[in-house]
């Protein structure tokens, strides 16, 4: 059994890194995203009802293996008091917004994006992670102290490449 909890801020490399741990421990990924926004109609920035989420996180907590990737926090108490390891990634914010800039050119260029992503909402969660680490990041690290002892903070490139390779 692994059950696993990938956190930090947009663009830290999160699914990166849960994509990889898939591949080299054959676990499922669930990403929260996935959980909180509704992107079933094709719009984009839809949230889904709390309740819905809600039961679709408690599915995904109560199987034997799991990977859980997200920024979220405020509702994941679940995730946190399951996981056997908590991987906090504690990436600089400059690194993250050019992340951020860099996925929306590549989901443009390639058209792979199945979210209707537009400049706007580009610059809506470029202003969001800026905010992110002024008044959410604090929050999360304050919540993260009570799982101390399977916290895993990882803010080097090599840190995760280590921990990644086969």
């Amino acid at each position: 059994m692994m059950k696993l909890h990938i956190i930090g801020p947009s663009g830290s490399g999160k699914t990166f890194l849960a994509k990889q741990l898939s591949e080299k421990y054959h676990i499922p990924i669930c990403s929260l995203d996935d959980l909180f926004w509704d992107n079933s109609q094709g719009a984009y920035n839809c949230k889904r009802d709390a309740k819905v989420r809600d039961a679709m996180l408690g599915q995904t907590v109560s199987q034997e293996n799991w990977i859980i990737e997200g920024v979220q926090f405020t509702w994941c108490e679940s995730c946190f008091a399951n996981a056997d390891v908590i991987y906090f990634l504690d990436t600089p914010s400059l690194l993250c917004r050019f992340r951020i800039i860099r996925r929306f050119l590549k989901r443009k260029i390639s058209r792979s994006s199945r979210k209707n992503e537009t400049v706007r909402s580009l610059i809506a969660l470029l202003k969001w992670t800026k905010k992110f680490y002024k008044v959410n990041l604090p929050e999360m690290q304050n919540m993260l102290l009570r799982y101390n002892d399977k916290v895993i903070t990882l803010s080097q490139r090599k840190d995760i490449q280590q921990l990644v390779s086969f």
